[in-house]
């Protein structure tokens, strides 16, 4: 798996993680046409939803020229590519505890005027530092080929750099670690406050607690304040393991299962987000289910219509054959 201080990204691995970044753009592309189409449903939590999924967008495109690419020197596409999945993955990082932190503000200190005010902040504060950070980098010439030592294909912090080790943690991992402290306490306090605030409605109004429909909206809510931090960290671990094991020194960093796991992991957010608050979401789904239902209608009338027009004998247009049938029940009334 090895060569000197190269790993080598084998056929398998490249497929697998392709596949993972393509449904990865897939799903981003979908929450932002979400929000683009059903204007009646453009909350700031969901606005803040597609700036993350911009993110994740980029990410999954350069992510996937990488693996595609699999460079092995500094040319220029590596460093462009670097550069733009630096900035791309370290602003989604950003977005993804901004969302925490609205929801934060917004549900457990109930104050919505206050969450949105917060905006702001979140577009010069992840959009900014990524960018500040990725222009310090180039500047430096710090990005570059890492031979995939804690990366699958894509270039990232040269590996040869004497001071690699920093600028991978200002490039990446200090903002993963965080997000790994910051969602779950973020996303716990959520949870406590909406299950006390559930059972204090639940003592005084008991007919409302026990309708199936407001029972089954606290349930989703529920299971997706619990799976958003757990997912995160789930895709996000094995990267922080490979980045352990290189400092470390340990050759476990190049086993192929670690490395597809960390192509899969660092590649998937745009995927989990679209199944968490697309498919996961009533509102949404109902949407998409409509819209797909008329598309469909739609789409068989068209053949229908074709393959009435192609039965026809030659010469019979479709208004001939009105007034012919017009005709014909004409004199059959006679």
């Amino acid at each position: 798996m090895a060569l000197g201080n190269q790993t080598v990204i084998h056929l398998s691995e490249q497929i697998v993680v392709l596949f993972s970044c393509a449904l990865s753009f897939l799903g981003s592309t979908l929450i932002i046409l979400t929000y683009i189409l059903f204007k009646d449903l453009r909350t700031t939590p969901r606005k803040l939803l597609v700036y993350l999924s911009v993110s994740d967008w980029l990410s999954a495109v350069s992510y996937a020229f990488g693996v595609w690419r699999v460079f092995h020197t500094d040319s220029l596409d590596c460093i462009v590519q670097g550069a733009i999945s630096t900035f791309a993955n370290t602003s989604s990082f950003f977005w993804t505890v901004a969302i925490a932190v609205y929801l934060y503000v917004f549900i457990v200190r109930s104050s919505q005027r206050v969450a949105d005010s917060l905006v702001l902040s979140f577009h010069l504060i992840s959009w900014g530092v990524p960018l500040a950070i990725t222009v310090a980098a180039l500047s430096l010439s710090k990005i570059g080929y890492d031979a995939s030592e804690v990366s699958v294909g894509w270039c990232w912090v040269k590996i040869y750099a004497s001071d690699r080790v920093l600028w991978m943690l200002l490039t990446g991992k200090i903002w993963e670690f965080l997000a790994y402290l910051t969602l779950p306490v973020l996303y716990i306090l959520i949870k406590r406050h909406i299950h006390i605030a559930h059972t204090a409605l639940s003592e005084y109004r008991p007919i409302l607690s026990n309708r199936p429909q407001s029972h089954s909206f606290f349930s989703m809510a529920d299971m997706k304040l619990t799976l958003i931090p757990i997912i995160f960290i789930v895709l996000r671990i094995w990267s922080t393991v490979r980045f352990i094991l290189l400092l470390t020194g340990s050759p476990a960093r190049l086993n192929p299962v670690l490395v597809t796991l960390h192509g899969i992991g660092n590649t998937s957010q745009g995927t989990a987000n679209c199944i968490m608050f697309v498919f996961f979401t009533q509102p949404i789904r109902t949407r998409l289910c409509k819209v797909f239902c008329c598309c469909c209608k739609f789409g068989a009338e068209v053949q229908h219509s074709q393959d009435d027009r192609h039965r026809l004998p030659p010469g019979h247009e479709p208004s001939t054959q009105r007034e012919e049938d017009s005709t014909s029940r004409v004199l059959t009334d006679k």
